[in-house]
């Protein structure tokens, strides 16, 4: 293979091979030999003690595919999320951690001011991880906000669509990048890599009032299409897009990076993985590491069909996903008894 800045791979799935895990050599994907998640080339990684990054190349097979035609989704082959748990979904705890970028603080600041010159909570918690989200190496800093996304059947891939569910009221993206890990059997948590990802979210729920945060995160969320194995994330430029009807409605530079964040990437994994139960054997984990910009601060409300773009420099190619509304209407779920 030729030498590329970063080592990148991508999950595939086709309807008469399975499940494939392929290395990007642009323009071609080369598939890896007996590999069919990355899930399972970490956890084989850590078994022989070898580094990830050299135990996927010494996988690679002679078989390549042609990246653009599926890239545009031409060919018999379908994306997979870029990380997953393969055999059981709901090991994989989806979470992420918000206000570390001073510009989602600020929208959080704009929806809930009431008109007095204090901060509000979101602002505060902010500065507080300016003041302690970076402690000295070997120190636990402060604490950041945490919120729960979902399980592993929440995750979507590169082209799938995000839908607002029927009880939702408001669907956008959120441009971020997502850190991904295993838990393996001695509970020990390992960083496989980073990912390009679109925090979908209600953010129409979540103005009414900060306490609806938790429900409103609750919604579908993309990965993809890569996932980069040995990222430096210190800096890294971006941008996220909207497309509607072919036509760009808004576009922007984002920032993301421990240079542009509040917390440390450190200090943000003890603050997720001090919990126990986060460390149980075997475990997946996709965390997302916050929003610099999303279009719903500056006043812009999706609508069924809008493209979403979000391309990190250095990180493969870009991650789309159409907004899609719920064909369904709203009905009540109702609990059996067995009384």
């Amino acid at each position: 293979m030729k030498h590329s800045e970063t080592t990148r791979l991508v999950q595939l799935t086709h309807p008469e091979k399975g499940r494939k895990v392929a290395m990007v050599d642009e323009p071609n994907l080369v598939l890896l030999k007996n590999i069919t998640s990355i899930y399972q080339l970490a956890l084989d990684a850590i078994a022989r003690q070898q580094p990830l990054v050299a135990h996927a190349k010494t996988l690679l097979s002679e078989e390549i595919l042609d990246y653009p035609s599926l890239y545009e989704g031409t060919t018999d082959w379908q994306w997979l999320p870029a990380f997953d748990h393969p055999e059981n979904p709901f090991a994989c705890l989806v979470s992420g951690t918000g206000l570390t970028h001073k510009s989602s603080a600020l929208n959080r600041q704009m929806m809930h001011q009431t008109g007095e010159t204090k901060l509000t909570d979101s602002m505060q918690m902010y500065q507080w991880g300016l003041e302690g989200g970076r402690p000295p190496e070997g120190k636990i800093g402060v604490q950041p906000e945490w919120f729960y996304k979902g399980s592993g059947p929440i995750l979507r891939a590169h082209r799938q669509p995000l839908e607002i569910p029927a009880y939702g009221q408001d669907g956008g993206e959120e441009p971020e990048v997502a850190s991904v890990y295993v838990v393996d059997s001695q509970g020990q948590p390992w960083r496989v890599g980073f990912c390009t990802a679109n925090e979908f979210s209600d953010h129409m729920m979540e103005k009414k009032n900060y306490l609806y945060l938790a429900p409103s995160k609750l919604r579908h969320c993309a990965i993809g299409p890569e996932l980069v194995l040995d990222l430096d994330f210190q800096e890294i430029q971006g941008s996220v897009t909207i497309r509607r009807e072919g036509k760009t409605l808004w576009t922007k530079e984002i920032h993301t990076g421990e240079k542009n964040m509040a917390h440390s990437l450190t200090n943000l994994e003890y603050h997720h993985f001090k919990y126990e139960t986060h460390r149980i054997p075997y475990q997946a984990h996709v965390h997302f590491l916050g929003a610099d910009a999303f279009s719903f601060g500056e006043k812009i409300s999706l609508q069924q069909g809008d493209q979403m773009e979000i391309h990190w420099n250095g990180m493969g190619r870009a991650l789309h996903n159409t907004l899609v509304n719920a064909k369904e209407t709203e009905t009540l779920t109702s609990v059996r008894s067995f009384g």
